[in-house]
């Protein structure tokens, strides 16, 4: 099973809210996920980003892949300069 980190849109129209999750890749953008891990809002000023790093560093040690976006928000984090660090 291929699993991505990716993000669910949550919120209403022109309000757009996120949740970062862990997901199957096959299962649709807002379906079924397996774990939640963080959200975004990019509508607040300033822009808030909250991400449980220990369980993001868990998920991508065990292969979980994230997406372009969700891996820019974590090297915004410092998340990814971490894991890297770990693997190595």
């Amino acid at each position: 099973m291929a699993v991505k980190i990716r993000m669910k849109r949550m919120g209403a129209k022109r309000n757009p809210f996120y949740r970062i999750v862990v997901a199957d890749s096959r299962s649709p953008r807002d379906g079924r996920f397996i774990e939640q891990i963080g959200t975004y809002n990019p509508v607040a000023n300033p822009i808030e980003v909250k991400i449980d790093e220990d369980k993001a560093m868990d998920w991508m040690t065990h292969g979980a892949q994230p997406s372009d976006t969700v891996r820019n928000l974590f090297s915004k984090q410092g998340i990814m300069k971490k894991f890297h660090e770990q693997k190595n």
